[in-house]
């Protein structure tokens, strides 16, 4: 598969060098060699010494060999300057040897002879290419691009029809983001040749990465048809990827492996990611079948048939698979994390914690490299969330903490988590002293001052909250300024006008269909506090038209209509559709149980909100849920217990976060259930 990595394969090396060749021809002291007649019998003559010195040195890393081979391919092109592949050659050697000190070196001189040496500037070109690093690895070095490109242009400038290195200009512009000057250089060498299979490939990308995807896709699916082959195919699969058309782009990798390509198994693994990314989970079963049948080792897959059997729930499959992966790479940690994943979807998170912990507590170290330490932030970021599911407050945060001991670069970063951690466990006062002290700390950083107003919000203080966050609208982050105005500050206080002010800013600045979702998911859930049931239901249809399986939008509506007691087949189906989204939800395991008790489904209703409590132990509503269908099921002692639960929860919560009369009524609820009891309780006369 095509990679938006700084890896050019424009040609093909042609020596014993085992390298990938980015360039033209290059040449030194081209001017004088000009003047000289062609003597290609002397030039072949030392070609050939060069190359077997060049195959020599490979073989035993010989520096005179090296100097050798050197000093024969300079003889060579001195001989004849017209053949490009000497030049090449003698670059791949400085490079391979690293020798670009005195590549670079020599090339300059020549220019400094003739400063239009067409040669030497490609071989400045690769030797600067070559510096420039990976921007899959977020490694580049500008200042190499910046010469890189000038080299290029000058070489474009001087050699118009020179189409490898149009084609390099490209790729360069697009690494440094100038999708405009790529889209040129590629039209450039469109012109010269215009079935050019890199240039069409190149130009789609940039079409890709300017969001026009159906033109990258458009220009792809010609080129394919014309020319079917493995790289046109691969290349339009990307375009589908970036357009989110992962069934097309699927189908298309299979086209591809009906070419035989020679890395096919690469390809099927990529074709299953694309089927997986379809929830077409069955046939991506089927490739990884096929790909553990052919290669019985190969961890990998097997640890992505445990995925996909964990999506499916069928838990004995996805631990058998996840086994096997593990018999085969034991210390892998990846497939040693697998089983927590399992764990944590079977709603086992005490045992998840457990395997979890235990991961850490094997593999820690006194220092860790770059890549150990990055795993170890996931694994402590992941224990962290686990341990606030499980509302364990303070563990949560103490594995946060070993986070910035591990990254002072994220300080502040998990400053902020902290203090979100703090307010989900509904410990305010803890909240606001994170809260306080680390603006103090970094005045500047914008997530730490959204979420200090965030914490003002909660402790009703919504004036000072609605000023930090306004202060924030600077222009460049400003639609999520809105949403968490209108969110985290307005809608705490009920102050519905403000609010629907806040989110019409944010939908003006939205502009991809998730972004319109999201605000009209917010505005429908302020039109039903404010009990405007029916707007806030043609809101929800409206995000359903747009994506049918927007989870939380089903799982919303379905709520609606079950508190509603209305339409109760489809809040059924709805609902029920949101968990096969997410199936260890609390909040629509609740949403189900809820329906289940407006059907008079008491066994289910229980069970769901017992599943619910496990996964949201703290939430007051689901409590008070659990009590009206343990008091239809007469089991008055345990729904007084949830009640009370339910208020205790209300209590320790952000009053902000609270309306008065949900409070009333669980109270009443709770008072007529105690008054039932003890008419129960009283012995007969």
């Amino acid at each position: 598969m095509l990679q938006a990595s700084f890896i050019f394969k424009a040609a093909i090396r042609r020596t014993a060098w085992t390298v990938v060749a980015i360039g033209g021809a290059s040449s030194f002291s081209t001017a004088v060699a000009q003047a000289q007649v062609v003597d290609r019998a002397a030039s072949y003559y030392h070609y050939s010494l060069g190359h077997m010195y060049a195959d020599l040195a490979s073989i035993n890393n010989s520096p005179e060999y090296i100097r050798k081979a050197i000093e024969n391919y300079k003889l060579a092109i001195k001989e004849d300057p017209q053949t490009p592949m000497l030049g090449e050659e003698l670059s791949e050697l400085y490079i391979q040897t690293g020798r670009l000190r005195e590549a670079q070196s020599d090339a300059e001189e020549a220019l400094k002879a003739n400063p239009n040496d067409v040669n030497a500037h490609r071989m400045l070109g690769r030797i600067f290419t070559r510096q420039i690093g990976d921007s899959q690895e977020h490694r580049i070095d500008e200042s190499m691009l910046k010469k890189s490109i000038e080299e290029y242009k000058k070489i474009t400038e001087l050699d118009p029809k020179d189409i490898d290195s149009w084609l390099m200009l490209g790729r360069l512009h697009k690494v440094a983001q100038n999708s405009v000057e790529a889209q040129n250089a590629y039209k450039k060498a469109l012109a010269i040749d215009p079935d050019n299979e890199d240039a069409l490939t190149g130009l789609a990308m940039v079409y890709a990465d300017l969001g026009d995807s159906t033109a990258a896709a458009d220009l792809l699916k010609k080129l394919s048809a014309k020319n079917p082959s493995p790289r046109s195919l691969q290349a339009l699969a990307v375009a589908y990827e970036q357009m989110r058309e992962f069934a097309l782009a699927a189908e298309t990798l299979k086209r591809t492996l009906d070419l035989n390509p020679p890395n096919a198994a690469e390809l099927k693994k990529l074709m299953a990611v694309d089927l997986r990314k379809a929830q077409q989970l069955q046939a991506a079963l089927k490739v990884y079948q096929e790909l553990v049948a052919e290669e019985p080792g190969d961890a990998e897959s097997y640890l992505h048939m445990s995925n996909i059997y964990t999506q499916l729930r069928d838990f004995a499959k996805a631990r058998e698979a996840g086994d096997k992966a593990r018999a085969i790479e034991p210390n892998n940690l990846e497939v040693r994390y697998n089983e927590v994943a399992i764990l944590e979807q079977e709603g086992k998170t005490p045992e998840a914690i457990a395997r979890l912990k235990e991961i850490l507590d094997t593999t820690a170290k006194k220092n860790y490299s770059k890549e150990e330490r990055e795993n170890r932030i996931l694994l402590l970021d992941r224990l962290s969330g686990l341990y606030r599911m499980s509302d364990q407050t303070e563990p949560a945060v103490e594995a946060l903490r070993q986070v910035g001991e591990l990254d002072h670069d994220r300080d502040a970063a998990v400053a902020a988590e902290i203090i979100g951690t703090y307010r989900l466990g509904k410990d305010l006062p803890k909240a606001q002293r994170e809260s306080d002290a680390a603006l103090k700390k970094w005045p500047e950083d914008r997530a730490l001052r959204v979420v200090h107003a965030e914490v003002l919000a909660d402790l009703g203080k919504t004036d000072a909250a609605a000023a930090e966050m306004k202060k924030l609208l600077d222009g460049k982050g400003d639609r999520e300024i809105y949403l968490e105005l209108a969110g985290q500050v307005y809608d705490k206080a009920r102050r519905f006008d403000e609010e629907a002010k806040a989110l019409d800013g944010a939908d003006k600045l939205s502009v991809s269909k998730e972004e319109k979702i999201n605000v009209w998911f917010q505005r429908g859930a302020m039109y039903e506090k404010m009990k405007k049931i029916d707007l806030a239901e043609a809101e929800f249809r409206r995000i359903l038209e747009l994506d049918p399986d927007h989870a939380a939008t089903l799982n919303y509506l379905g709520y609606m209509l079950a508190d509603r007691n209305v339409k109760l087949a489809e809040a059924l189906t709805l609902i029920t559709k949101a968990l096969d989204k997410e199936p260890n939800n609390g909040a629509y395991l609740d949403s189900l149980g809820w329906v289940y008790f407006k059907l008079n489904r008491l066994p289910e209703a229980e069970e769901n909100l017992r599943q619910a409590l496990l996964r949201t132990p703290r939430d007051a509503t689901v409590h008070d849920h659990m009590g009206d269908v343990l008091l239809r099921e007469s089991k008055v002692k345990e729904a007084i217990a949830q009640w009370q639960f339910s208020l205790q929860e209300f209590e320790a919560g952000s009053a902000a976060d609270v309306d008065p009369a949900d409070i009333a009524k669980v109270k009443s609820k709770l008072e007529g259930a105690k008054v039932r009891l003890a008419k129960e309780s009283k012995p007969n006369n």
